[in-house]
């Protein structure tokens, strides 16, 4: 009988060790949890990491960004596809170049329509198709749709005009992240900038306080705030306040990274900061950290609130023990901001070596930071010097989850994944494509020569364009692009063949990227 107990014993023990072998597969089998992040308007020189390539005078450090960069591969040589933000927002959606969208140019309003159409592949669309749960937080602004006013059914169609937009219904958002591939979102429209003044949850207005109402956020509501009107009059919440968005965001990503941690499916965030953009409205505190008022400038404050954004997630991953299991991303929509007179006189430059900024075809406009942390597949402390784009996210993120995209979609994304993992002969972008800001400008960089194209505004096809600048950049960057050799005769044939690949693919409209 005690045999027989023993025996019983065994194989219970033998059973136990047998299923908890079978869960430790199962998790190291997983795919990874991914983690998209979008900064508005952060520039290379923002990042303490990145500035400490050219320079040791740091006015402010980002320690959590830092730490991403120190705990994977941080790109030297990485670029928004726009140096504007709603433009960049649709490439990284879509893996598209800008060129390719109905809308190629400017700042859409938030009650614009989507320039994406419902059969067309984005971020969320492709990870609900590896089967993730797939969540949006943040600045959308790639269009949405609200209800007419007292008509519910009816989807309000944009006016162009100055006067206040007073005919619509901004309760429930019609056409947003829902429809373009997300479970879960917290979203502002337009960013903190614009209308609606207001956050929705799953497409909901979501009430900054009980006895929030909808009514008119105008100059005047904005100065008992200290804050200046950016953008439009318009209908929002009777609480709005910009210094509060911030923590409203990183809160509600924190908790949604803890209620799905450890759930049998995984997760892909894509989060859209309110950071850094106008207007400068940065919290007190956030986690436990003073943030208004402790650097140079309210600017420098937002920057400091979106490090503290970062490392709000990045713990919360390390406390629900999926960390290491997690690929982050981190990068911006365009260049940084200049125009901040506190900024600059402390000495902190938002371009870093670099000449111009947001809105500008200089590398100021276009360069920005991009780090990717995946710490079961890559190593830290890495550095790559090779061409790559924001749109390049799509292809990435496709590989590590495992799925193959057709040539009809994310045309124009790299991935990523080989050059991350250091294999051999891993290649990115054989030139760069790069779109400029409201002027109509165009961009093409190859092997260090850049030539930048005006486009004819009048033109509504895009197609007529002229070469207006040629820039060396092989030698000292910073040096070089105030060198215009455009008029050289020197480098009339450089220039034409520039122009040529330009035309040449754009005209040709066919595949460019490289999925594998």
């Amino acid at each position: 009988m005690t045999n027989y107990k023993f025996h019983l014993t065994l194989l219970f023990l033998m059973s136990m060790l047998f299923v908890e072998a079978q869960k430790s597969v199962e998790i190291s089998n997983k795919k990874p949890n991914i983690i998209v992040v979008l900064a508005d308007d952060i520039g290379v020189g923002d990042i303490s990491k990145y500035r400490r390539l050219h320079s040791d005078n740091i006015i402010l450090e980002t320690p959590n960004i830092d730490s991403l960069a120190d705990a994977g591969m941080m790109f030297t040589d990485a670029h928004a596809p726009a140096a504007l933000c709603a433009t960049t927002r649709y490439a990284i959606m879509t893996g598209n170049s800008c060129y390719r969208s109905s809308e190629p140019w400017g700042v859409w309003s938030g009650y614009a329509k989507s320039v994406i159409k419902d059969d067309q592949m984005t971020l969320g669309k492709l990870m609900k198709q590896a089967n993730y749960n797939t969540a949006f937080f943040g600045k959308w602004h790639i269009g949405t749709s609200f209800a007419k006013k007292g008509v519910p059914e009816k989807i309000y169609e944009p006016k162009i005009g100055k006067a206040p937009v007073l005919d619509i219904d901004i309760t429930k958002i019609l056409h947003g992240p829902t429809q373009l591939g997300f479970d879960y979102s917290v979203t502002l429209p337009a960013g903190i900038q614009s209308v609606p003044y207001a956050v929705y949850e799953n497409d909901q207005w979501l009430k900054l306080k009980e006895d929030s109402k909808i009514e008119i956020i105008d100059a005047e509501y904005l100065a008992k705030l200290n804050l200046k009107l950016d953008k439009a009059i318009g209908y929002g919440d009777s609480n709005w306040d910009p210094h509060n968005i911030g923590t409203i965001l990183a809160n509600k990503a924190v908790d949604y990274i803890t209620k799905n941690a450890n759930k049998e499916k995984p997760f892909f965030m894509y989060y859209c900061s309110q950071a850094v953009h106008v207007p400068h409205a940065p919290a007190s505190t956030l986690d436990g950290v003073n943030i208004k008022g402790t650097t140079p400038s309210l600017h420098m404050d937002m920057i400091k609130e979106l490090d503290v954004q970062m490392g709000m997630m990045v713990n919360t991953l390390k406390q629900q023990g999926i960390y290491d299991n997690t690929v982050f991303i981190f990068t911006s929509d365009n260049g940084g901001l200049l125009g901040d007179k506190k900024t600059a006189k402390s000495g902190h430059k938002v371009s870093d070596i670099y000449r111009g900024a947001k809105n500008q075809a200089y590398e100021g406009g276009h360069r920005v930071p991009f780090i990717v942390s995946w710490p079961d597949e890559i190593k830290p402390n890495q550095m790559s010097d090779n061409p790559i784009l924001g749109l390049d996210i799509m292809a990435t993120i496709a590989a590590i989850s495992n799925q193959k995209l057709s040539n009809n979609v994310a045309q124009d994304s790299y991935n990523l994944l080989p050059v991350l993992k250091n294999e051999k002969q891993a290649t990115t972008h054989p030139f760069l494509m790069v779109q400029g800001g409201s002027q109509h400008e165009f961009i093409l960089i190859d092997n260090g020569w850049k030539l930048i194209l005006q486009v004819d505004k009048k033109d509504k096809t895009n197609k007529t364009s002229t070469p207006v600048a040629l820039f060396n950049l092989n030698d000292n960057v910073e040096e070089e692009e105030s060198k215009n050799y455009i008029k050289n005769p020197n480098y009339q044939k450089k220039i034409q063949e520039l122009y040529n690949k330009y035309n040449q693919t754009r005209e040709s409209l066919v595949f460019t990227g490289s999925h594998f």
